[in-house]
């Protein structure tokens, strides 16, 4: 039952913001609007991937031999170099795998 309810806010979730989505026509932004909006997804994702990073369970800061250091430190050269966020993410996940199964 408590799957199902995940599953179902997930949908409605995903409905909603895709339906805001869909319904703006391409031709009704201008061109800085396009741009800035450009640049959301990279201001949102170092929001959501830092905490999880710096800070530990108990919300303090990890100390600075903690392999999630290293990865991201890898991961942010690979994504100033490539400009991309899937190469960003992927280098960053498995680099921090390779840290934790061969240290």
């Amino acid at each position: 039952m408590n799957w199902i309810l995940i599953f179902l806010a997930g949908l409605i979730t995903y409905f909603l913001r895709y339906s805001m989505i869909s319904f703006i026509k391409k031709d009704m932004l201008n061109e800085k609007t396009k741009t800035l909006l450009g640049y959301v997804p990279s201001a949102v994702f170092p929001a959501l991937i830092f905490p999880a990073v710096l800070l530990d369970n108990s919300a303090s800061f990890v100390s600075y031999n903690d392999p999630k250091i290293l990865a991201i430190l890898i991961a942010m050269l690979v994504g100033f170099f490539s400009r991309k966020i899937i190469a960003t993410i992927l280098s960053g996940l498995i680099s921090y795998w390779v840290i934790i199964f061969l240290l």
